[in-house]
Order: C-alpha cells, then sequence, then structure tokens
C-alpha cells in the first residue's frame, strides 16, 4: 500500500475547497491515514522545497505555503502517488485537463490549490516531514473490497 503527501495549499484553504478537494481523493478510492489543519513554519518550508533552493522562485515558494493555514494530509492506496498526481493535474493549471482538480479550480502556477508528492521516495520524505508516525492512522473500511481487487 503506497503513501504520498498531499498539501491543500493557502489558496485552496482561503477559497474554500478543503472539502471538495478531500471528496474528489477519496471518491476515486483513496483512504485518508492523517489530516491536520497547521500553519507551515518558515523552516519546514525551506525543508519541503529544498530540491528548490538555487531556483528563482524559492523564497516565493516558501512565502506563499507560509502565508495562511494549510491542510495536509496523508493518502494511502495502491499506486497512491501516481493515482493522486492523476488527480491533481499538470503543475500549471492552463495546462491540466478539465476534471482535475488543478484544471478545475486553478487558474496560475503560483496558485494551483495543491500539492501531491511525485514519486513514492518523494512521498515517504515529505509525509515524514509534516506528520509524526502517532499522527497516521492504520484502519481498513469495509469498502475497500468493492474499490480493490
Amino acid at each position: 500500500m503506497e503513501r504520498t503527501l498531499i498539501i491543500v495549499k493557502p489558496d485552496g484553504v482561503q477559497r474554500g475547497l478543503i472539502g471538495r478537494v478531500i471528496t474528489r481523493l477519496e471518491d476515486k478510492g483513496l483512504r485518508l491515514a492523517g489530516l491536520k489543519l497547521m500553519k507551515v513554519s518558515k523552516e519546514l518550508a525551506e525543508t519541503h522545497y529544498g530540491e528548490h533552493r538555487d531556483k528563482p522562485f524559492f523564497g516565493d515558494l516558501v512565502s506563499f505555503i507560509t502565508s495562511s493555514p494549510v491542510v495536509v494530509g496523508v493518502v494511502e492506496g495502491p499506486n497512491a502517488v501516481s493515482v493522486t498526481r492523476g488527480l491533481v493535474g499538470a503543475t500549471n493549471p492552463v495546462d491540466a485537463t478539465a476534471g482535475t482538480i488543478r484544471g478545475d479550480f486553478g487558474l496560475s502556477i503560483g496558485m494551483n490549490i495543491i500539492h501531491a508528492s511525485d514519486a513514492v521516495e518523494t512521498g515517504q520524505r515529505e509525509v515524514g516531514l509534516f506528520f509524526d508516525e502517532s499522527e497516521i492512522i492504520d484502519y481498513s473500511r469495509d469498502i475497500e473490497s468493492w474499490i480493490v481487487e
């Protein structure tokens, strides 16, 4: 079972889209194993976006993610990373397909509603940044036998 991290970014929170974003993930059959509303510290933001440290937009990423509360979640399921990325859509909402979260709710690359880990290894690292193991709940749903073979 794969795990991945999602972040409903400040624009998604401010626009009241938390429920709609989470619903899309759950409607697909993915399971939430952790969920919390939080304010991202500058230090956490810099660590999270560390691979972009030398890029000109690094400061803007850090400023944006720390500008308002976010909702972070641990999402589980078969192929959770690729399934979540498919639901999220292209990074630039202009290029995102209608029916994806960014395609339906985003207008600009800077405010594209949601972050989702881009690989299994990235998901593991990012989940560890935002969640203690004690905050991740292991459970099953009766409906899962009707979602996955």
